[in-house]
């Protein structure tokens, strides 16, 4: 294989713990959590997850549960996954609220380790430290409208009348504090969306244009494939669990003539 892209984000280890004993994570790569009950200790962090938390952080991590807890944790490895680690620094607990994809795709990451998935994982875990930011109430309340309803959401003109400002107010504010203006912003969200839904096979195409707020499924390609490089087809197909090979019987040492 001339490309192999898991060389750049990967699955390469899964782990869950149902309970209130201590676990450690282990192992080269970063492991990425979500915490779907009770509240945990993560050594070297002062703040305790809590139930919805997102855990990120390279190994060794050692997690002490308060209460009795569920944990879903997998380990991403590459070179994408390696620029993400510099980036992150110390490991920490995240408000899930910023990554609503992330706990989908750690469920399917469970029983699959397509690489395009993994991608997928440390893309909605990427925007997982937005919540920590101080945020300027008009941004931040921008960006809580965006991803509470960026189904119906028509553009930044309708968010800014919402907001009552300006669209050139909101989009300036916007860019300052986020780097990107809010369109480009609803645009990152909705193909979260997109990725996520893409992953059931029951969804077709206008479906799903239907569920991200994409007009139809010729405008939702074209969009998918300016801002991921591929169609939805061809992302669906890579992010698909490989086929099972039905393992051959051992071969005979007699010889037949």
């Amino acid at each position: 294989m001339i490309f192999d892209p898991t060389m750049y984000c990967s699955c390469t280890k899964t782990a869950e713990r149902d309970g209130d004993e201590p676990l450690t994570l282990d192992g080269a790569g970063l492991w990425v959590g979500v915490l779907s009950r009770g509240s945990c200790l993560l050594e070297g962090c002062e703040k305790p997850g809590q139930s919805g938390d997102v855990l990120l952080g390279a190994a060794p991590l050692t997690l002490v549960p308060r209460s009795d807890c569920h944990l879903v944790a997998v380990r991403l490895t590459g070179y994408c996954v390696d620029g993400f680690l510099v980036r992150l620094g110390e490991a920490r607990w995240a408000d899930g609220a910023s990554c609503p994809g992330a706990a989908e795709l750690l469920a399917r990451l469970q029983g699959s380790s397509a690489p395009a998935m993994a991608y997928a994982l440390l893309c909605a875990v990427g925007k997982a430290d937005e919540t920590t930011r101080p945020l300027p109430a008009l941004v931040a309340a921008a960006v809580e409208a965006i991803r509470q309803n960026y189904m119906a959401l028509y553009g930044v003109e309708e968010l800014s009348e919402q907001l009552r400002v300006t669209k050139s107010h909101l989009v300036r504010a916007f860019k300052q504090a986020l780097g990107v203006p809010p369109g480009k912003y609803l645009t990152g969200v909705r193909i979260e969306a997109v990725k996520t839904l893409l992953l059931a096979d029951e969804y077709n195409l206008d479906t799903i244009a239907g569920l991200t707020g994409f007009s139809g499924a010729n405008y939702l390609c074209r969009v998918f494939k300016r801002e991921v490089g591929v169609s939805p087809a061809a992302w669906r197909a890579a992010a698909a669990p490989p086929p099972v090979v039905p393992k051959l019987p051992p071969r005979s040492n007699e010889m037949f003539v």
